[in-house]
């Protein structure tokens, strides 16, 4: 079964292509060019039967990922899909599934069952888990362990997966030289980056890329190819194993794309907000704008309870910079699993960000969408008001709470609204420039 990149290069438009086509206004024929050149990736494994495909990339609006999955600590699945249930009403593109509790085959195949939106996974985490319960540490892991449950996840169905395939000898030793406040933070990072350095060899990932695309091909798997590298605080943005590491993947970028097989690259982390339009324009030229998936950015280090704000304020000069698709942070980051109202709070602003980034880079439907909201608080109809609002529910319950039964004005002003003086002396006056 032939890829959606391969699919577009013989000139095909695909159902799929045609669903993002009419979601984005765009027409069918230019999402096939952009698939076929891999500046849009249409991440829809063919094993995902309830999927509602969408695209990510070049002219299309930012998207948005929620992470679920369960943990050691927290390992039933119940919760996660309720999160998920939450994620998909609060209109996140797609999630992620970052099991690590018990029995994640079957966390997974929930998971994918149960969404219709993209379902990402990181196999690295699956398949370090299971060396730990076999063997005792992640260092007794073999590449076979690796591959095996990559095509594992592909047959169930996942849409992208994170690869650290660009975590290498060299940019571990870039690292090493020039020195880090903390080191490597990314999970999957410092598993393979362990690995590597107990067993003194080269990334398995990195070496079997080529049985990696085997499979991805197979399955229309989009690879997310993995920012194990990344910044874990703004001291550290923007250094030498960080570029490293994206220079590795501009060249897996191009080996995946001459196989036909679509892929996404990752990016930091924590970047000071000087910074981020360059990181953004660095992996653009060196990844051959390929689509840009990022966590925040999160612009500062100090506001633990509070990093869906600073990720927000990242997240959206990250996209007019360039950046395709934002994964949320909630405001249990750094702190605990997020609970199924952090989930709420992080994709509701993470969709902020990334609609005012869309404002900017003239994405169909993003300025219709303010214009809208702006004509109702003109008029007052606060019921409109309430349908256009990006969280309808919190504004329903912030307006009925604390203003007076069929108030025109809010509590705010009371007497004294703005809108309502100016409807009464300015609307009723020509303008003196008809005279």
């Amino acid at each position: 079964m032939a890829t959606q990149m391969q699919l577009a290069r013989e000139g095909k438009v695909t159902d799929a292509m045609k669903r993002v086509a009419e979601e984005e206004r765009i027409p069918a024929e230019t999402i096939r060019e952009r698939v076929a050149r891999g500046s849009i990736a249409i991440c829809a494994n063919v094993n995902h039967e309830n999927l509602t495909p969408r695209g990510v990339g070049e002219g299309l609006r930012t998207k948005v990922n929620a992470n679920i999955g369960t943990s050691s600590t927290f390992p039933d699945i119940e919760p996660e899909l309720k999160k998920l249930d939450e994620a998909v009403r609060c209109g996140a593109d797609a999630v992620m599934d970052l099991s690590t509790g018990n029995n994640i085959d079957l966390s997974r195949k929930r998971i994918i069952e149960h969404s219709p939106i993209m379902v990402g996974t990181v196999p690295l985490y699956q398949a370090t888990v299971r060396s730990i319960k076999e063997h005792g540490a992640v260092v007794e892991m073999t590449d076979d362990d690796l591959l095996e449950t990559i095509e594992a996840q592909a047959k169930d169905g996942a849409d992208f997966m994170t690869l650290h395939c660009g975590v290498t000898r060299a940019a571990i030793e870039h690292m090493r030289a020039q020195g880090r406040v903390m080191d490597i933070v990314s999970r999957g990072g410092s598993f393979i980056a362990g690995w590597m350095l107990h067993n003194e060899q080269e990334n398995p990932l990195y070496e079997r890329y080529d049985d990696i695309l085997d499979i991805c091909e197979k399955y229309d798997v989009t690879i997310s190819l993995g920012d194990g590298m990344r910044p874990g605080c703004t001291a550290d943005a923007t250094d030498r194993a960080q570029l490293t590491e994206l220079i590795t993947l501009g060249n897996l970028v191009d080996r995946a794309w001459k196989r036909g097989v679509q892929v996404m690259v990752e990016g930091p982390g924590h970047v000071p907000y000087d910074q981020i339009a360059a990181n953004m324009k660095l992996e653009k030229r060196l990844c051959r704008n390929a689509p840009f998936y990022v966590l925040g950015p999160l612009v500062t280090d100090i506001a633990p309870g509070y990093d869906h704000i600073t990720s927000a304020i990242g997240g959206t000069l990250a996209a007019v910079s360039g950046a395709d698709f934002l994964c949320y942070v909630t405001p249990a980051e750094h702190l605990a699993l997020p609970d199924i109202d952090d989930v709420h709070t992080g994709v509701i602003t993470a969709r902020i960000a990334a609609h005012a980034a869309d404002l900017v880079k003239g994405v169909p439907g993003a300025r219709e969408w303010d214009l809208k909201m702006a004509q109702a608080r003109k008029e007052l109809d606060w019921q409109a008001q309430l349908d256009l609002a990006i969280d309808p529910e919190l504004a329903r319950e912030k307006r009925g709470a604390r203003n007076p039964q069929d108030e025109g004005a809010c509590s705010m002003c009371g007497d004294y609204c703005a809108v309502e003086i100016i409807h009464k002396y300015f609307d009723k006056r020509e303008c003196p420039c008809n005279d």
